[in-house]
């Protein structure tokens, strides 16, 4: 019964929330409208998504999102450090692509959109199979190291996650 009325759990919490931040008030009528978008979006766009991922909300997600919470925070500062103290000839940017061995198309977005929120790298392209990604990356020293380590540690936790 309740995934008739909730056929995507997940989308509807993320409807709710993001609709009281854009509202940035908390009043009872933006709570009513919110949960009726989080009850009536997916209800109506269901049909669209014949198969939902199979997402493991646990240690192995918050894990993940701490990680990534932290390497943008570092990163951040190394972006800064470049841009203020290397002049542009000493950058060594570098087109990288990382195989891939996660499947699900979500996943593979979220490692996308992982890579894209870091600063000093943007994903630019899947291939046509969907078994590599382009990446820039704004310095790199060692592009098989720098490879090797989206693999380590944002493709192999996702898999955890999306199993």
């Amino acid at each position: 019964m309740i995934r008739r009325i909730l056929p995507h759990p997940g989308l509807s919490a993320m409807l709710v929330i993001v609709w009281m931040l854009l509202v940035n008030e908390f009043t009872f009528g933006a709570l009513f409208l919110a949960l009726v978008f989080g009850v009536v979006v997916p209800l109506f766009t269901s049909r669209f998504w014949p198969e939902r991922p199979s997402i493991r909300f646990g240690a192995d997600m918050i894990g993940y999102v701490w990680i990534v919470l932290y390497d943008i925070l570092v990163a951040n500062f190394q972006v800064a450090s470049i841009i203020l103290m290397r002049r542009n000839r000493d950058l060594r940017s570098q087109w990288l692509v990382i195989p891939l061995e996660l499947r699900s198309p979500e996943a593979i977005t979220t490692l996308a959109g992982t890579i894209s929120l870091t600063p000093g790298t943007v994903s630019s392209d899947i291939s046509g199979c969907g078994r590599a990604l382009l990446v820039h990356a704004l310095d790199v020293a060692d592009p098989e190291a720098e490879v090797a380590r989206i693999k380590q540690r944002y493709e192999a936790r996702l898999m955890k996650v999306f199993a």
